[in-house]
């Protein structure tokens, strides 16, 4: 049988893995009496965690919240995962200290296998500038305790041109593409999904009142394809190659629409033309760009240039891929 300290370790680690737990099972996996997990839980309680009894046949012990937050345990594998967390949280505004001073207490207390684990990624891994605006960190509890708890949202909205506009939505997932937050919700104005940037969206209290769930979007709107959907320019273009060999070249959030064995659909955003053309001249094989005209204009700009600077030749080359 376990030491007194070592079974009530065990027993708030049993609490933490299931909502529920009855004293039976508890007792069978402590290998202790049902009088002895009350007299555990007791002790629990004791500590300052909130383990909550209801009583009956179908009763239980549940872990619940409390005033203040209890020391929590975690597995190595959960453990590891929360350290990497808290080292790539860039991307939340106003956290970076407080993650720091996180991390830093739980490597005080990892074992030496973990710690290792850790520092091993963090010394082979490098880390970018943030490609998207950074987010504030109550912005996002705050939407996300809407999509939780089923409630509307009020929000001002900053669209691409920087007019501002008034939205009301039915939230339901914020979505993290690694360089952007979205929100995914139902528009009640425009009666339809719709995508928003987080770093846009200015909050207004008190918010909407609750809405019942509706089915879930179309996949095609989250996550893949989000980028480019709000992004300032977005072009359609048609590639003569299946989209099995097109995908790999482009970014992930450039959806690639298959036609038939030959052909394929490339969607990309940008918020210049230019950075269209980046993504399309990516493309080892022939297209045909079928929206924006800036995307075309900016083609022929680069054609022509790159005609006039080959060395060794006096005449204009026109780049692979046809334009239409």
């Amino acid at each position: 049988m376990l030491e007194t300290s070592a079974r009530l370790l065990r027993l708030l680690a049993l609490l933490q893995t299931r909502p529920v737990w009855t004293g039976a099972d508890l007792a069978e996996h402590l290998q202790v009496s049902p009088r002895t997990v009350r007299y555990d839980v007791g002790k629990l309680r004791g500590l300052g965690y909130p383990v909550h009894a209801a009583p009956g046949v179908t009763g239980g012990y549940r872990l619940g919240a409390g005033a203040k937050l209890p020391p929590l345990l975690l597995d190595d594998e959960e453990a590891v995962a929360v350290a990497i967390g808290l080292r790539t949280a860039g991307t939340v505004e106003g956290i970076e200290e407080t993650s720091l001073r996180a991390l830093a207490k739980l490597e005080q207390v990892l074992p030496d296998r973990l710690r290792r684990r850790v520092r091993a990624l963090h010394a082979a891994t490098v880390s970018l500038a943030p490609g998207g605006p950074a987010v504030p960190a109550e912005t996002l509890t705050a939407i996300a305790a809407a999509c939780r708890d089923r409630h509307r949202l009020r929000f001002g909205y900053r669209t691409h041109d920087g007019a501002g506009r008034e939205r009301d939505v039915e939230p339901y997932r914020l979505v993290h593409t690694g360089r952007r937050w979205y929100l995914i919700g139902w528009d009640v104005d425009r009666d339809d999904w719709r995508t928003f940037r987080v770093d846009r969206i200015a909050l207004r209290t008190p918010g909407g009142p609750r809405f019942a769930l509706r089915e879930e979007p179309p996949a095609s709107i989250v996550p893949q394809g989000v980028d480019t959907a709000l992004m300032r320019y977005r072009a359609r273009v048609t590639v003569h190659a299946p989209a099995s060999a097109v995908a790999p070249h482009l970014p992930e959030s450039v959806l690639v629409e298959t036609v038939d064995e030959r052909t394929c659909v490339v969607h990309a955003g940008g918020e210049t033309p230019l950075r269209l053309a980046l993504h399309i001249l990516a493309l080892d094989a022939d297209f045909a760009v079928d929206d924006p005209p800036e995307l075309l204009e900016v083609l022929r700009s680069l054609s022509a240039r790159a005609g006039v600077t080959s060395p060794g030749s006096g005449e204009q080359h026109s780049q692979q891929g046809g334009t239409s």
